[in-house]
């Protein structure tokens, strides 16, 4: 026979990164994270801030599954975060009402969470302005949820497509929302540096006039591409 689950279930124990890690993502766009994991990691182009930063969030994640329609673990999630830890809550991505609003939004903030991710809708658009608070999701709606569970905080989840475990590294800006494993966190900071000195380079070249680029001048005069 299947028993009942219970309403939330709670992971304190995760590892986290260390100050100085975050420190070396701060104010680096996600577009140069993305490039130093093989061009992925960036969740479902749909979450968008609410409000376009003006500058670079970044933090621990605190994961959360709360399922369509409910929000009980989010609630888990404020009570276990840590100052400085961004909330992903994970919705299923359902789209029919909203995980969260300015209340709990500014509990969150009361609590030193640094952000919210989500890949359902909030409410309450005034408010959250108020609030202050960082918000990436996929949208806004009034319908509002429950409070049922089941639900998880600080277990593995699925959230824009990317799995994420509590711990990673969150990087979040205008063009959206990038997870760094944390088990990869110390080699992408080294690919980093390599990164930023190739858009370095390539930038000071468009500026400078720059048509085309010598790999594609290259490409063209190989012999490889056919005119038709």
């Amino acid at each position: 026979m299947i028993t009942d689950p219970p309403v939330l279930r709670i992971r304190r124990g995760f590892e986290r990164p260390s100050e100085a890690v975050l420190a070396g993502f701060a104010g680096v766009p996600t577009g140069f994270v993305v490039d130093c994991m093989g061009g992925r990691g960036c969740l479902d182009y749909r979450i968008k801030p609410l409000v376009p930063p003006s500058t670079v969030m970044v933090g621990t994640a605190l994961t959360c599954h709360a399922g369509p329609a409910d929000n009980l673990a989010l609630f888990g999630a404020l009570e276990a975060a840590r100052k400085g830890d961004i909330i992903l809550a994970a919705t299923d991505a359902f789209m029919e009402t909203a995980i969260t609003g300015d209340l709990v939004l500014g509990m969150a903030r009361n609590r030193g969470v640094a952000g919210f991710v989500t890949d359902g809708l909030v409410r309450d658009l005034v408010g959250i302005l108020d609030v202050g608070l960082p918000v990436y999701c996929a949208g806004l709606t009034a319908n509002s949820p429950v409070r049922n569970g089941p639900g998880t905080v600080g277990l593995p989840v699925v959230l824009g497509g990317v799995a994420v475990a509590s711990g990673d590294i969150v990087v979040a800006d205008r063009d959206g929302v990038a997870i760094v494993p944390l088990a990869e966190a110390h080699a992408v900071l080294a690919r980093l540096v390599d990164v930023k000195a190739a858009e370095a380079s390539m930038d000071a070249k468009v500026k400078g006039g720059m048509e085309l680029p010598d790999w594609m001048r290259a490409l063209l005069a190989s012999g490889r591409v056919e005119e038709v």
